[in-house]
């Protein structure tokens, strides 16, 4: 596919605005996402930053649900920044017991495992597949990723005062996730990875 694809950007709650530019940076059309009936049409979906249980119960109310796992399970590419992993996660601890989420991302992901707002910090991560420069990824709030399934590939291990690492970007065959704001850098290479995994697709 060589023409620009139309992305749906979920425009619920979070870094919506920043995610178009990102997208529109990159050769991509862009387009709100509110309802059902955004998702006709589109070629993949952004699921931003923000707040998990606040989004999922927008979600709910628009009686979106339903919606975005058919098109999900459909095949429909989806990325999902910080709030958006969550969203995009089968499974959450330290979720409340009414959230929800879309599902399909074969992972166990913890909300604010980072800490509270004041706790928000930048980096370099090492992302080998937007290339060898490092990526400056900004962590607000954000979710680290616990598990991931047998069909999942790890993008970025974060790895600070000694620890292990811990997982903070994944690729599920069209689904793609990260921890960290990409968004709010300037640095648009996992959009562009994104726009690449929906031309591929499409």
């Amino acid at each position: 596919m060589t023409t620009s694809p139309l992305i749906g950007v979920l425009a619920l709650q979070g870094d919506v605005k920043e995610h178009e530019v990102a997208l529109e940076a990159v050769g991509a059309r862009t387009i709100r996402v509110r309802s059902a009936a955004g998702l006709s049409g589109i070629s993949g979906l952004v699921i931003p930053g923000g707040e998990s249980t606040t989004m999922s119960n927008l979600a709910i109310r628009a009686n979106l649900f339903e919606p975005l796992r058919a098109a999900s399970s459909a095949g429909l590419p989806m990325y999902g920044s910080c709030a958006g992993m969550i969203m995009l996660a089968d499974r959450v601890t330290d979720a409340r017991p009414d959230q929800q989420t879309i599902g399909g991302l074969d992972v166990t992901v913890r909300r604010n495992a980072f800490g509270r707002q004041v706790d928000s910090f930048e980096i370099d991560l090492d992302v080998p597949a937007v290339g060898t420069t490092p990526f400056k990824a900004v962590f607000i709030r954000a979710p680290l990723v616990e598990s991931t399934g047998p069909d999942v590939e790890v993008l970025s291990i974060l790895r600070r005062g000694g620890a292990a690492g811990t997982i903070v970007a994944v690729r599920q065959g069209v689904r793609l996730a990260t921890s960290f704001h990409p968004e709010l850098t300037g640095d648009t290479r996992i959009h562009d990875l994104f726009v690449q995994i929906v031309r591929q697709h499409s």
